[in-house]
């Protein structure tokens, strides 16, 4: 039953394959779930810029380390570059060293580029995004992804990352990155669940040595309110509501996020569920202790739609940029 509870990185470094996700969380929400998730034995906490919530979550992390209840070198903290208006090579250092300061470390250990578009924002101090008559957002077509990743780079050599990966990227983008790069891509993070399997884009990492993160690996409640504000209409799929999940859950009585989380990390991807609600953060972390048969993984292989749950047209007009890549 046991799975490997770590991804061992090119960069030399151990990522945990289990995490929190924290996007779309409320400030006093993510503060307790932070330390719940802390006090459950997460070690892995995934943030970004955008989530407006780095600031919380540093008040957490220096308590627990000032403390001595945690030690620095037990935790494994991503954050990213602020997207999807702050893809410039000039403002790569700057940022994270914002984050730093937010999150009250001295270093990250996986820091991505967030998305591989960029727009133009409508001030200097990352506010709002520049829009059209029409409500589209103003794209920035200069997005260059290898001087980015140059300072990216850099940020390893000072000491600031500790390993440094891409979000979002198709093949050919990474592609592009690997042949201008002194230092590979440690982490894909990506879209991944039973409906969106990607196929080709995960066997390509495999072969590169690119470790897989997913994101909204249960879906995603909280896309439908960002569709909903951007006055985007779309059906989101339940993932908890497919008979094959709920058949395999009450088989091995566990709940349906279970089933599809265990059948993510058995592929060897790590996984970061967001969640506030203390029962689920601790489901969502017990799911070592069972393994699916080659039967039930391959009914759950088979569900595969290429549905995509964050699809990014609640940034109306993205879809025009050139690096757009889906």
């Amino acid at each position: 039953m046991a799975v490997e509870q770590y991804l061992h990185l090119s960069s030399g470094h151990k990522m945990p394959i289990l995490g929190l996700g924290t996007w779309m969380a409320k400030e006093e929400e993510t503060i307790a779930a932070v330390n719940e998730a802390l006090a459950m034995g997460y070690r892995h906490i995934d943030t970004a810029p955008v989530y407006l919530n780095e600031q919380a979550i540093g008040g957490v992390l220096k308590e627990w380390i000032s403390s001595g209840k945690i030690k620095r070198s037990e935790l494994f903290i991503t954050t990213k570059l602020p997207a999807p208006g702050g893809n410039n090579h000039e403002l790569v250092e700057l940022t994270l060293r914002k984050s730093l300061q937010d999150l009250q470390l001295d270093y990250i250990d996986l820091y991505l580029i967030h998305t591989p578009f960029t727009v133009v924002l409508a001030d200097d101090n990352g506010g709002d995004m520049k829009r059209n008559a029409d409500g589209s957002v103003v794209i920035d077509g200069s997005t260059d992804h290898i001087g980015i990743w140059k300072e990216m780079e850099g940020l390893v050599e000072k000491g600031l990352a500790k390993s440094i990966g891409i979000s979002n990227f198709n093949i050919k983008q990474i592609e592009r990155l690997r042949k201008h790069c002194k230092i590979q891509p440690a982490v894909l993070q990506i879209e991944y669940h039973v409906y969106l399997q990607q196929p080709d884009l995960i066997e390509y990492c495999r072969s590169a040595n690119i470790a897989i993160t997913a994101y909204s690996p249960l879906g995603s409640k909280g896309v439908a309110n960002l569709d909903k504000m951007a006055g985007v209409k779309r059906d989101l799929p339940d993932l908890f509501d497919i008979p094959v999940v709920k058949e395999i859950a009450k088989k091995y009585n566990k709940s349906a996020a279970q089933i599809l989380l265990r059948w993510i990390v058995d592929k060897g991807i790590s996984v970061i569920p967001k969640s506030t609600n203390s029962k689920r953060m601790h489901e969502n972390k017990d799911i070592f202790d069972f393994k699916l048969n080659q039967q039930e993984i391959e009914q759950l292989n088979k569900l595969d739609a290429n549905i995509r749950v964050v699809d990014f047209g609640f940034f109306k007009g993205i879809n025009k940029h050139p690096e757009f890549p889906f």
